[in-house]
């Protein structure tokens, strides 16, 4: 079996929820159950749901931006301790970039682009000509190098995602980690973005995890898919066979709802 780069072992997370009362005995929610997943180096893997199935909380945890309630997770090889200190993650954030799902929000507006770029190279220690770097980023996500003296708000939401993207992979990661990162664009923009993702993945040597309800980008994307209900897999397997013989009726259900415009 080939040896995972990303291992999760029985991963679970539980909230507390609030108390209308003093009295009232506090009650905790189960938004994650015992899963364990492993995810080998060069994967896509693509995980859909419908909002609330758990998603952004397993990813959470892969990346060690949760603390579990109880299970594990391993990065090749290497424990993943949330309750650790930011420095001692240091080697964790060196490994994997994020991009979210809004890419005004996500970006400091008082802030050029090429500094919101640049930012990681220095908070992990990143040695070498920063500025070539930038440049160098900016160009392979399809935007202009003197486009990074400018501000978030003299860019389109294309293209703040495509500097987000470029924050993501300035550092050179493995992994590569998207909550819904082209939900929030328009159909003509989101294809250009696929487009770079798939670029990227393809020359960057990339692991990528890809957390969507877009079923159509997924099945663009990902190489394997895993369904989420209820905080659970309930389905895994590569993304022709789940999307086009799905085995459980949740799935069936989930591809059942995707509009579609009559002929």
């Amino acid at each position: 079996m080939t040896s995972a780069l990303i291992e999760a072992t029985g991963l679970r997370r539980d909230f507390s929820e609030h108390r209308r009362s003093f009295l009232e005995p506090r009650r905790t929610r189960t938004v994650l159950h015992a899963t364990d997943l492993r995810i080998v180096a060069g994967e896509s893997l693509g995980i859909i749901g419908e909002s609330g199935s758990g998603k952004s909380t397993l990813v959470r945890l892969l990346l060690g931006l949760d603390r579990p309630t109880a299970g594990t997770v391993s990065i090749d090889g290497r424990p993943v301790d949330a309750q650790g200190s930011a420095r001692s993650l240091h080697w964790l954030r060196r490994e994997t970039g994020l991009v979210f799902q809004d890419p005004y929000a996500s970006l400091d507006p008082r802030m050029s682009a090429g500094r919101i770029v640049a930012e990681p190279l220095g908070a992990l220690g990143i040695p070498g000509d920063h500025r070539a770097r930038v440049h160098e980023v900016l160009a392979q996500v399809g935007l202009e190098p003197e486009m990074a003296d400018r501000y978030p708000h003299e860019f389109s939401g294309g293209q703040r995602q495509r500097i987000a993207l470029a924050r993501a992979i300035v550092h050179r990661p493995r992994i590569l980690v998207g909550d819904e990162p082209l939900s929030a664009l328009d159909v003509t923009v989101r294809a250009q973005i696929l487009a770079v993702l798939r670029e990227l993945q393809r020359t960057e040597d990339l692991t990528l995890i890809l957390v969507s309800h877009d079923i159509g980008v997924v099945q663009n994307l990902c190489d394997t898919v895993a369904v989420m209900k209820d905080g659970r897999i309930v389905e895994r397997g590569s993304t022709a066979d789940v999307l086009l013989h799905p085995r459980e009726e949740y799935t069936r259900q989930l591809l059942a709802a995707i509009p579609t415009i009559p002929s």
